[in-house]
């Protein structure tokens, strides 16, 4: 099996490649979707969560309310890093549980925020960065809903893109068409099945 690690600053369009990854034939897996299941599945994670940041974080319907979590977390390193404490231990189980049912031929492809910052980038055989320059990425959040103040809060926790692309086996720019990005990765791909 190749474990390919794909990362990439806030909007810079990781999980449009990874859906490309996917139509190749890669197994794909969201890190950040696997630790909202976590919250919904009110199992171990979801009690610490509540535990740590209080109940003022839930719904109404009792659910970890991601919006509300968010505003703490990015705005106190202490918080953020006492989440990512919480969250990344299980997400790495839950990882290899994953891995383990493949078949020995497969490409896995993790789509990850902070591989590079958290040194996990090394557990991976190939890391992929989706590179995109700062206007670019603030005008998709901002698209997507996000406040400008918001996107440069979750910016400047991450490592800037220009440092990133150093760590990388391989880069992908994304500034231009999706046509482009596309073909970036079916070159990519060829490389890693090779």
């Amino acid at each position: 099996m190749i474990k390919v690690g794909l990362t990439g600053n806030i909007c810079s369009g990781k999980s449009t490649v990874a859906s490309i990854f996917r139509d190749l034939g890669a197994f794909v897996f969201d890190a950040d979707k696997i630790i909202h299941r976590f919250y919904q599945e009110r199992g171990p994670v979801y009690e610490r969560v509540v535990e740590v940041f209080g109940k003022e974080i839930l719904s109404q319907d009792g659910s970890i309310d991601r919006k509300k979590l968010a505003q703490i977390v990015f705005r106190d390193k202490q918080k953020l890093k006492a989440l990512e404490e919480i969250t990344h231990k299980a997400l790495y189980e839950k990882l290899e549980e994953l891995f383990s049912s493949l078949p020995n031929d497969a490409v896995a492809v993790v789509e990850a925020s902070l591989i590079i910052e958290k040194g996990t980038y090394k557990n991976y055989d190939k890391v992929v960065v989706v590179y995109a320059p700062y206007e670019l990425c603030l005008k998709r959040c901002k698209d997507k809903g996000f406040s400008e103040e918001d996107f440069k809060r979750r910016w400047s926790l991450q490592m800037p893109p220009e440092e990133k692309v150093r760590f990388a086996d391989f880069v992908i720019d994304n500034s231009r068409s999706l046509e482009e990005t596309r073909r970036q990765v079916m070159e990519i791909w060829s490389r890693i099945k090779k």
